[in-house]
């Protein structure tokens, strides 16, 4: 039966030029904007200085709040408290997924000043949290997380006793988010690398997740296609600078829309393995998220799919990653199991020819798996298609140390 339940989503306004319309939306909501973005990339966006001059135009008052680096529960309570006195109408995101989840997190207490800790699962004190929330519009300017389509601001502490968890409520979904492919346009081959591959796992985590459903599944297989015609030509695009207007405009666009449907997705039914380990490992070691994600997913997907031909033969995830290889490699299969080497073998071609990095480049050392294992188990890992071991676990991780 085709039982499912989809939880709120913003307004979303997608195409190419759309952030010309970002002061029109501001406006609707008052005078008063609060803006949050990046450290410097944001003075590069095509429009840029269009926006700032519309925003005068129209007598709209702005704050800026820069994001230097993945936001810390410390840097939102000092912004939060240094706006105290402030009133804002509407709080602007505009960056990639720490700019995202910052503006999500200052927007959810600008009105309540209290702590984010008092909120943060699975460290702080676990409140429930009641609002109310500012206003919040989402920008994305990068092709990953698809934080502009979900509930939760992830914030980090980074080192021995750190840790990466979310600040997670339905208040902070955005009322807008704008999706324009154009702001793409100066992210270097690296950054579309290691977003393109958070994209594609978020994509598959929640194609594969114990909560899919018919609904999610159908978004998670429009955006895998997206991501096969795409994120290769476009890295390769990036790296040769062989291309036309065009065809970038194209690649652009498939990214922007893959990524917007993996948030959509994970927001509805959870991930997997990989993002379960993925809080650890950016925890503890200065690893970017997306790296993770690319680094991981090709031996993630191996771990899962033996795990279940041992335990569980009949699991309805075997036929889902079947279907996956057939749509990735555009080939039909005789056989699952064929299917599935296909697509491991796939999956790790790509993390090569994308360059991601293995991850002893940023630290981790074998005597420190056991520690990476022990954390691994959050939400994420609780919608994993299998529970697996912590020898499996630690196998996944083996693969790329």
């Amino acid at each position: 039966m085709l039982n499912f339940s989809i939880a709120r989503l913003p307004r979303i306004e997608f195409g190419w030029g759309f952030f010309s319309r970002l002061p029109e939306f501001i406006d609707g909501y008052g005078k008063n904007v609060l803006l949050v973005t990046g450290a410097q990339s944001y003075q590069h966006l095509t429009g840029w200085g269009q926006f700032i001059d519309a925003l005068e135009a129209r007598s709209i008052n702005r704050v800026h709040c820069r994001v230097t680096e993945e936001p810390s529960p410390y840097f939102v309570d000092d912004y939060v408290k240094s706006f105290a006195d402030r009133t804002f109408d509407v709080v602007v995101g505009i960056g990639g997924g720490s700019a995202l989840d910052a503006a999500k997190a200052i927007a959810g207490l600008l009105k309540v000043q209290c702590s984010v800790m008092d909120y943060l699962e699975g460290v702080g004190l676990e409140l429930p949290y009641k609002g109310p929330a500012v206003p919040l519009i989402a920008v994305p300017t990068t092709a990953g997380t698809g934080s502009e389509a979900t509930k939760n601001a992830v914030l980090s502490v980074q080192g021995e006793q750190g840790f990466k968890k979310s600040f997670r409520h339905e208040k902070l979904v955005a009322e807008y988010a704008i999706v324009d492919p154009e702001l793409l346009c100066n992210c270097p081959a690296g950054v579309i690398a290691a977003n393109g591959m958070d994209a594609l796992t978020q994509l598959l985590e929640s194609y594969v997740s114990t909560k899919s459903n018919e609904f999610t599944d159908t978004l998670a297989l429009s955006g895998l296609l997206a991501v096969r015609e795409a994120l290769i030509p476009l890295y390769r695009c990036r790296r040769s600078n062989a291309h036309t207007e065009d065809e970038i405009r194209i690649y652009l666009e498939k990214m922007a829309y893959a990524a917007l449907l993996s948030g959509i997705t994970l927001a509805q039914v959870g991930l997997g393995s990989v993002h379960g380990l993925a809080s650890p490992l950016g925890a503890f070691y200065p690893i970017p998220h997306g790296v993770v994600c690319g680094t991981l997913v090709a031996s993630a997907t191996e771990v899962n799919i033996q795990s279940m031909q041992s335990r569980e033969p009949h699991s309805r995830a075997l036929a889902k990653y079947a279907h996956v290889a057939e749509m990735l490699c555009q080939q039909t299969f005789s056989d699952k199991e064929t299917a599935h080497s296909t697509l491991i073998k796939l999956l790790a071609e790509w993390t090569c020819e994308l360059e991601l990095p293995r991850l002893s480049q940023y630290g981790l050392v074998s005597n420190g798996l056991d520690k990476v294992v022990m954390h691994s188990r959050g939400s994420s890992m609780k919608t994993n298609p299998i529970v697996l071991t912590d020898a499996e676990i630690k196998r996944i991780l083996l693969a790329r140390l």
